[in-house]
């Protein structure tokens, strides 16, 4: 597969719990892009959502570049609850396997959240963090396309992706959305 051009964007990588190890497609990511930038947060293992929202808005504040939103498990939900009010000039956000918002208790914090920017989820027929029926239905409500992967488990390391096409093609279908709806540039003369 010929790699997305994605130059024309600021990628910014939110993990999940315990912060996407070695294998995990993320950081095999950004070994193929050094460009990609990746949101650190203070405690990979205390998923709190104001906390990790307030760290993902801090990152996105740092440049005014369009910004590709690449999240995975509670990283959807903090990236969600970052980018809720349009803001940070997000161009497209991947949601990738997203934690079910009931089992951390914050479903009404990022339910009533209409995304402002393309979107599209990607859940698993069998993720133990949420069915592909429950990500479907998140979808809606964030206003995000979705696309079911089939069988890959919590679409992380433990799936076998490697470098995971798939999830690249869809960046690449994000970002090809974007420069469809931006506006036309006229030169004055």
């Amino acid at each position: 597969m010929i790699l997305p051009d994605l130059s024309a964007y600021r990628v910014l990588i939110v993990p999940g719990l315990h912060g996407s190890g070695p294998q995990h497609w993320q950081t095999r990511w950004q070994r193929r892009y050094p460009a990609f930038e990746r949101v650190e947060q203070e405690d990979w293992s205390a998923p709190d959502l104001a906390t990790w929202s307030r760290r993902v808005q801090s990152v996105l504040q740092r440049s005014p570049q369009r910004t590709l939103l690449v999240a995975h498990s509670f990283g959807c939900l903090a990236g969600v609850h970052a980018i809720r009010d349009g803001r940070y000039g997000v161009a497209g956000a991947l949601l990738v396997a997203p934690a079910d918002p009931e089992k951390f208790g914050i479903a009404a914090r990022v339910g009533g959240v209409r995304l402002h920017c393309p979107s599209v989820v990607i859940g698993s027929t069998n993720d133990p963090w949420m069915t592909a029926e429950r990500a479907a239905g998140w979808a809606r409500i964030w206003g995000s396309g979705f696309v079911n992967a089939g069988e890959l488990g919590h679409i992380n390391a433990e799936s076998g992706l490697g470098d995971w096409l798939q999830g690249l093609r869809q960046l690449a279908l994000l970002a090809e959305l974007d420069v469809r709806t931006q506006p036309i540039q006229v030169a004055s003369a």
